[in-house]
């Protein structure tokens, strides 16, 4: 045997080995090691070196993991039916656990998120999940954070994308905000005219208390209405004036009935 053929039997199986044990790591993946089926130790990133047939390597991603919920029949507390449909950002903070105590931590995670999803929700009412629907987002993300904390995983946002309602509820919907805006357009009405006649009142008085302000906003009336182009001209006269001829009318008044009611007798 040649020393060709030595080193050729020696230089095989060896590159074959370095090439099954070198391995490289990229900056987001994390490797755990597991020696004779046991647990080693976390490597990464960079080259990492792996012993043949005594040990295995299991590669993690740590980035965040963008998964959707599928849509979820979900009954609310007032018992209405609601199609709900989210996302879920996620990623692994322990890849020893998110390998050693569940078997697919993605799957299980998606399967989480459903049930707690269907869970959060069916403790509130319809009118709850459409106004307050950023409430409900940090609670179901704190609910699956605590619970997938135990498979290494940091569930770091949950949003609600979609809520679909049938047509009949739809409809009720619709009526309820008109009733709502009818509501609040006669309450803001009610308001103007409340507030519209205590300012009327307030003015009353202080030209009751200084009569000269009555004889200029007489003035101004009288000007206003000769810029105005009409052929009809309307002259308001004050109720000072007016008050002493209707005295005069209600004594002249009196006198006749009192000259019919005794008429003069005839000699």
């Amino acid at each position: 045997m040649t020393t060709w053929q030595l080193a050729g039997m020696i230089g095989v199986p060896l590159f074959l080995i370095l090439a099954f044990a070198i391995n490289v790591l990229r900056e987001y993946e994390r490797g755990v090691i597991f020696f004779l089926g046991r647990y080693q130790k976390v490597k990464g990133p960079g080259l990492i070196l792996v012993i043949p047939v005594l040990q295995q390597m299991v590669k993690v991603d740590l980035r965040t993991v963008v998964m959707d919920v599928p849509t979820q029949d979900v009954i609310s507390r007032d018992n209405v039916s609601v199609k709900v449909s989210a996302v879920v950002y996620f990623k692994v903070i322990s890849p020893e656990k998110a390998v050693i105590k569940v078997e697919d931590f993605e799957h299980a995670t998606s399967q989480l998120a459903q049930t707690t999803l269907r869970s959060v929700l069916g403790h509130h009412e319809l009118d709850e999940m459409l106004s307050e629907r950023d409430k409900l987002n940090r609670a179901i993300q704190e609910i699956l954070d605590k619970q997938a904390e135990a498979w290494g995983i940091n569930v770091s946002n949950v949003e609600i994308k979609q809520m679909d309602l049938n047509d009949n509820m739809v409809r009720a919907i619709a009526k309820q905000a008109e009733a709502e805006r009818e509501r609040r357009a006669k309450i803001i009405h009610a308001e103007g005219e409340l507030q519209s006649s205590q300012k009327i009142l307030e003015a009353a008085s202080i030209l009751a208390q200084h009569p000269q302000a009555i004889q200029l906003r007489y003035l101004q009336t009288l000007s206003d209405i000769s810029s105005e182009k009409s052929h009809t001209v309307i002259f308001p006269l004050p109720m000072d004036l007016i008050s002493p001829l209707q005295e005069l009318i209600k004594l002249q008044n009196l006198k006749d009935k009192r000259s019919l009611s005794n008429p003069p007798k005839n000699d």
